[in-house]
């Protein structure tokens, strides 16, 4: 008797998204509960987002319109300098793609087109040096290293270590440590 092969169905569903209020908001293809293969996002006014292939989940060849229907930028391969928008149109980020995350040097915005972030993308999230912007003023909130999407802040520790010799060659430290002011004294 001879052994059953395994076999794989996939099964690529062509469906479309609507929100709340029964506007359309993506046509295409999904495998896996995800966008794969050729689909087309829209904004609320009903014009293109984007329109091409996406491979799980991620836009991955195709071109990007901005609010008023102008290509505003391409990708390759999950790949090229990009926009996402929010549904209104305003620009969410642009920046450097790679496999179709956020790789590189970009830009977030908030909902009304003020700048919220200037930084280094790894794996889709800020990764090295960042700036961040207040909402209310656009003031510089923040500036330094970013892990993961999580402020780096230095620490905030300091030691100072003392060494002092007495006549008979005793040796006392005195090492003192503030952090957040909270001041230990300790002598050996």
């Amino acid at each position: 008797m001879e052994k059953p092969k395994n076999i794989i169905i996939m099964v690529f569903l062509n469906l479309k998204e609507n929100n709340n209020y029964g506007r359309l908001m993506f046509e295409g293809e999904y495998l896996n509960k995800k966008r794969n293969e050729k689909g087309r996002e829209y904004y609320y006014n009903r014009n293109l987002i984007f329109e091409g292939e996406y491979l799980n989940g991620k836009r991955w060849n195709g071109k990007g319109y901005n609010k008023d229907g102008i290509i505003d930028f391409e990708l390759k391969n999950g790949s090229g300098k990009g926009k996402e928008h929010y549904k209104n149109g305003v620009i969410k980020f642009e920046g450097e793609y790679l496999n179709g995350g956020r790789k590189g040097k970009g830009k977030e915005y908030y909902d009304d087109g003020d700048l919220s972030f200037e930084a280094e993308y790894l794996n889709g999230e800020i990764n090295g040096k960042g700036k961040e912007y207040d909402y209310n003023d656009g003031k510089l909130r923040f500036e330094g290293e970013y892990l993961n999407g999580k402020k780096m802040e230095k620490e905030k520790n300091i030691i100072m270590m003392m060494v002092n010799y007495n006549l008979k060659e005793n040796i006392i430290m005195d090492i003192e440590m503030e952090k957040e002011k909270n001041i230990i004294k300790m002598e050996i």
